[in-house]
């Protein structure tokens, strides 16, 4: 490492980490195995920078452990996977729900291919891997309806493509380890995924809609109610609602600060502000408690509350993700422009996702604004 005043490396006063003097993020310097290491710890903060250290560290020793025990360039399925899986969990910017969607697409690998952890990854042919993304595409419960029966359909594109990329991914790290020149993996397509169809209510059928799940007589229907209402009018996600507090909601600015879990934080990883449109400020002001720790909502998930009152009312089923879609929907339809109602949901990319998602609305709203339409200079526009 340069040493001077024009050396951009600086020493912090912890061990095997220093700080690049320009954008003040911290790297581990650590030597393992005779092998000097230098990688971004990508955090400002050392004591956030010290137990990220540590993780690397604890890696890249289980790695060089599992190298060493190759004979002859040998290395199972299990030994890759095990490296996988420790690499997924030393990473700082995976959410616990995004691991444990990684450790279910490796437990789908070994389903579909009993006896896979023993083989010599040296020996799989690209056959082997064609042969296999055959059988994971056929496995699964989903259905469709056909007339009066279901025909199976396997799992979804989505859950198949991930799966596929998770155990290329496993793959790679034998490449990497000099295990294998190629990756056979790489011959696998992928699957195409449809763009899921939103059947959202109408507002007519959403306030049906509520008032079903209020007076169906349960035992919690009118707090299931209000958590239906609270993701509607809010756009927040179910997990993010769990722990929204009454210290969160500022009554004087109408805003609603949205934090999530505090030990997970938010699916973007940052806090955020929703406005608190009138219909809410109605059902917050009514709801109010005293106790500013006090969660908001007393039920965190209701679907078959929701599944029930959707028969009654004669609507498609929607789930509480759905209710996100809907406020955005609305908030669209009412004017909000796309790039506001972007960022009151979490997104970063500046409405990009939520142009593709919300560029089509509901039937009702499109036919309304067709008829505004005129090419004739002489016909008036409805209003």
């Amino acid at each position: 490492m340069q040493t001077g005043e024009s050396n951009p490396w600086k020493k912090s006063s912890a061990a095997n980490i220093v700080r690049y003097g320009p954008s003040g993020v911290y790297f581990a310097r650590v030597r393992i195995g005779g092998k000097l290491i230098r990688r971004s710890l990508e955090t400002t903060v050392l004591e956030v920078a010290k137990p990220r250290l540590a993780g690397l560290v604890k890696k890249e020793r289980e790695k060089l452990d599992s190298a060493g025990r190759l004979v002859g360039g040998k290395m199972t399925f299990a030994d890759a996977a095990h490296l996988y899986s420790l690499e997924i969990k030393a990473n700082p910017e995976l959410k616990p729900r995004s691991k444990q969607y990684r450790a279910a697409c490796l437990q789908a690998i070994r389903k579909t291919w009993p006896g896979v952890d023993g083989l010599d990854l040296r020996k799989i042919a690209k056959r082997d891997c064609v042969e296999w993304a055959g059988r994971l595409r056929a496995n699964g419960t989903r259905f469709r309806a056909r007339g009066a029966k279901r025909e199976h359909v396997g799992i979804s594109a989505t859950r198949f493509n991930n799966t596929v990329s998770t155990f290329r991914h496993i793959l790679n790290i034998a490449v990497e380890a000099g295990a294998r020149y190629a990756n056979p993996a790489d011959g696998i397509k992928r699957a195409k995924e449809r763009k899921r169809e939103l059947h959202l209510p109408s507002r007519k059928q959403f306030a049906e809609f509520v008032r079903m799940i209020e007076t169906s007589g349960a035992g919690q229907s009118k707090d299931c109610a209000d958590l239906v209402r609270f993701l509607a009018f809010s756009g927040c996600r179910l997990d993010e609602a769990e722990f929204v507090r009454w210290m969160d909601v500022d009554w004087e600015k109408k805003e609603l600060l949205v934090r999530g879990d505090p030990d997970t934080a938010t699916k973007n990883w940052e806090m955020r502000r929703v406005p608190i449109i009138p219909e809410f400020f109605e059902m917050l002001t009514r709801l109010k408690g005293d106790d500013l720790t006090a969660p908001v909502l007393l039920v965190h998930e209701c679907q078959k509350s929701m599944d029930r009152a959707a028969k009654l009312v004669g609507m498609p089923r929607i789930t509480h993700h759905d209710l996100r879609h809907l406020f955005a929907t609305t908030c669209i339809e009412s004017g909000v422009d796309i790039p506001t109602v972007s960022r009151w949901l979490g997104h970063k990319d500046g409405g990009a996702l939520a142009m593709r998602t919300y560029g089509h609305l509901r039937q009702e709203h499109s036919n309304a604004q067709a008829e505004k339409v005129r090419f004739s200079a002489d016909q008036k526009v409805a209003s």
